[in-house]
């Protein structure tokens, strides 16, 4: 068993991964679209057997649409909070926001306000309401919802596992450090994703997908220190004319931070991005596993062989088309 799966997992691996690149600077946002799609596309492989099957058979399904929230982000209203949480918002210097927020939602509504948190950022609480409706397409064995919860859940726990997706200073715009964001999530994971480990273990169940969702924010937030004073400190060493550079991406020429500047910076991170996403990678075949024994553990082999329905596939393509116009809502992370 264990051949077979190194083998297809390397066969996955192997095959060309487009890294989806349109004319908006925020389509490299967010672990990129390349990091989201890559996420749920290894998390396939972390499923049990009686997962396995449908998942697999899915699998684009599941990776091209790992992006359909950042999606959903630049063009409807209530959506852009769903995707992280401004902890230092809530605290002062040397006060630990974790004692300071709740974890219960309604404990957190009583203490700030709804609205405060809703401008503030709501991802932990998210992904348990994400949960649920995965859990509930599984008990209904609604192949349409299945997939696209699945691949939105999987969007949403990869956001937590982003250190900058934790802070008010999300792009490094008040530090002086504008465009650290998508340095972070985006050309770091373009330029070494295929020198990662993708072997991550199997997915187990989780007792509770809240406790879980906010261990992964505390993770990332822990690492945001270093996120920001590394590329302070590594800005000040490097040439300045050398911290930038310029990229052809189709028939566009784009600034881009430099190849020697960005491997600098990913060494010196010492494999934070590269531990973010593999831990980002388990936590989605956890909770895809948890929704599913909660459901009952239906018989998804009886599902397979059932493509998405023409409605789904039609809603995506609106999707696609709001995306692409230029009235875009929510933060910009360029």
């Amino acid at each position: 068993m264990g051949n077979w799966l190194n083998y297809k997992l390397f066969s996955v691996l192997a095959l060309p991964v487009l890294l989806a690149v349109g004319t908006h600077s925020t389509t490299e946002k967010k672990w990129g679209f390349f990091g989201h799609k890559r996420i749920n596309r290894i998390a396939v492989f972390t499923l049990p057997p009686e997962m396995f099957g449908f998942y697999k058979e899915n699998i684009e399904y599941i990776t091209e649409h790992a992006v359909d929230p950042d999606k959903r982000r630049y063009a409807m209203e209530g959506e852009a909070q769903c995707h992280y949480i401004d902890l230092d918002h809530y605290y002062k210097p040397g006060e630990n926001p974790f004692e300071i927020v709740p974890r219960r939602w309604y404990d957190a509504v009583a203490k700030f306000t709804e609205d405060t948190l809703q401008t503030y950022g709501i991802v932990p609480w998210h992904i348990q309401v994400m949960k649920f409706k995965l859990q509930k397409a599984f008990e209904t064995k609604n192949v349409d919802l299945i997939l696209k919860y699945s691949a939105d859940i999987g969007h949403y726990i990869g956001d937590a596992h982003v250190p900058l997706h934790t802070t008010e200073n999300y792009n490094g715009q008040m530090t002086g450090q504008r465009g650290i964001h998508g340095l972070w999530e985006s050309r770091l994971v373009e330029i070494n994703a295929e020198d990662y480990d993708y072997f991550v273990g199997k997915g187990t169940y989780v007792k509770s997908v809240l406790d879980y969702s906010w261990e992964a924010v505390e993770g990332s937030h822990k690492a945001l220190d270093s996120v920001l004073k590394i590329e302070r400190e590594l800005t000040l060493e490097f040439p300045s004319d050398k911290k930038y550079s310029f990229e052809q991406r189709g028939n566009t020429t784009i600034p881009v931070y430099s190849y020697d500047f960005s491997q600098e910076y990913h060494k010196r991170m010492n494999g934070m991005v590269e531990r973010r996403m593999r831990a980002a990678i388990i936590a989605v075949g956890s909770i895809w596993y948890t929704a599913w024994v909660d459901a009952g553990q239906p018989d998804l082999n009886a599902l397979q062989n059932v493509p998405p329905s023409a409605e789904l596939l039609e809603q995506m393509k609106e999707l696609d088309a709001h995306f692409h116009n230029d009235e875009h809502k929510g933060r910009i992370c360029d």
